[in-house]
């Protein structure tokens, strides 16, 4: 087998390869009695068809079954042979097909990037620190009690956290605008929902009462047209609702799966998910930094191919996350949908990849067992846990995946610009939660 190889643009190889008459034959034989097998023709017993008769009824497709595969077989073994870095598949153009010459045919792909990354020193990295106080826990305990609240309608005067169900229409210049309007619309008064001055404007108003709100558009609405625009709305208050608080007991802290009657001891179960909480979050925040600095200080060639297979990725994820099921198409997504996460994903993919590979990183032990625990603490039987993820390669894989970003991570801050800063609770969760 013959091969060559040529850079034809940035990542693109195109691969030239000969393969003996020979081997092609062998193939077609091969195909040719596939076909042929249990075919029923007059004047022949089942599968007793002579040789010529098979090539001239199946010959052209067997060449083209025997071809195929031929390419597929040979572009793989060169791979390999030439220790290539493929990424994605080829694309195959037999230049030469005739029966009786040698086979020789083009393979155009992709090939990964090198990357030489730049000294893990020019990063910079702020590392917050905070940690879970009294208030912070005093704060859940309320949040907690909110999300099992009762709503009883009242007579009372609307107050920041009550919920109003409301009808209101929208005006821009003494006209009413695209998507302004709304009946029997249910606002949490104080939840931010709205744009500033909605909410506020309705605090003190009764079930029955009409408001005129003049308010203005923030300058980074979603819409465009929109932006900055000053408006007024017109809205009438439906329905008053006051939040009535569940009491701190057993029942209540059984239904967030801790079994107990006493408040201290509940208290002790929440301050430790939000020590985890915690924790995740500040490690997640300094990851964040650390591959926005390898971002920053490498330039990487992106190969098409990965950024199309993500795309496909993301696309089914949309259909999932939206419920589409088998009644929606992923491939009729618009690409350009998600063509920009799926650079950053694969560009963040090539540089972690080549950090491990930089540093001859292997996923550590001690590390894989910390994520396990860390997992397993949040569970009531956590050695059941434990032996799930001993037994389950694919999800202990995906772990020890998680431990190799770790080690990176941890690899980067011992030689970037590393601050320290304090924050609170509060700050690192929000922040956490923030898209990256």
């Amino acid at each position: 087998m013959q091969v060559s190889i040529e850079t034809t643009s940035g990542l693109e190889r195109c691969m030239t390869i000969g393969v003996p008459a020979a081997e092609v034959d062998q193939k077609v034989t091969v195909e040719l009695k596939k076909l042929s097998k249990g075919r029923r023709i007059d004047g022949f017993r089942p599968g007793k068809i002579p040789p010529n008769v098979a090539k001239k009824m199946f010959g052209k497709q067997a060449r083209y079954e025997a071809i195929y595969q031929q390419m597929q077989q040979s572009f793989f073994k060169a791979v390999e042979q030439e220790k290539v870095k493929l990424a994605g598949m080829p694309s195959f153009e037999p230049t030469v097909d005739e029966e009786g010459k040698d086979l020789e045919f083009k393979a155009t792909f992709e090939v990964y990037p090198e990357i030489a990354l730049a000294d893990f020193s020019g990063i910079k990295v702020e590392q917050r620190t905070a940690q879970v106080t009294d208030a912070d826990l005093d704060t859940m305990l309320a949040n907690l009690q909110k999300q099992q609240a009762k709503w009883n309608e009242s007579e009372e005067a609307a107050a920041d956290g009550d919920q109003v169900v409301i009808d209101f229409e929208g005006f821009i210049d003494g006209e009413a605008f695209e998507g302004g309007q709304a009946n029997d619309y249910s606002l949490t008064l104080g939840s931010g929902s709205m744009i500033p001055g909605f909410e506020d404007g309705l605090v003190g108003k009764k079930a029955g009462e009409e408001a005129t709100l003049d308010v203005s558009f923030p300058e980074d609405y979603h819409k465009e047209e929109l932006k900055g625009k000053p408006a007024q709305f017109k809205v009438t208050v439906k329905t008053v609702k006051k939040p009535e608080m569940p009491e701190l007991n057993e029942e209540f802290f059984k239904s967030f799966g801790i079994e107990t009657a006493d408040l201290e001891e509940f208290k002790v179960e929440i301050r430790k998910n939000m020590d985890r909480e915690l924790a995740r979050a500040l490690r997640n925040l300094t990851k964040q930094q650390v591959i926005a600095g390898l971002q920053e200080t490498n330039q990487v060639d992106v190969p098409k191919a990965l950024v199309d297979q993500e795309i496909d990725r993301l696309r089914q994820q949309a259909v999932q996350q939206f419920g589409g099921g088998q009644q929606l198409d992923a491939s009729m997504l618009p690409a350009e949908l998600f063509k920009d996460q799926a650079e950053k994903r694969v560009v963040i993919g090539l540089l972690m990849n080549a950090a491990i590979e930089a540093n001859d990183l292997k996923p550590s032990d001690e590390k894989v067992e910390q994520l396990i625990e860390e997992v397993a603490s949040a569970y009531q039987d956590p050695e059941q846990v434990r032996e799930y993820y001993q037994t389950n390669q694919q999800q202990r894989a995906q772990v020890e995946a998680l431990a190799l970003e770790e080690q990176v991570v941890e690899k980067v801050m011992a030689a970037a610009q590393v601050s320290q800063s304090e924050s609170t609770y509060e700050e690192i969760v929000r922040m956490a939660n923030q898209p990256a």
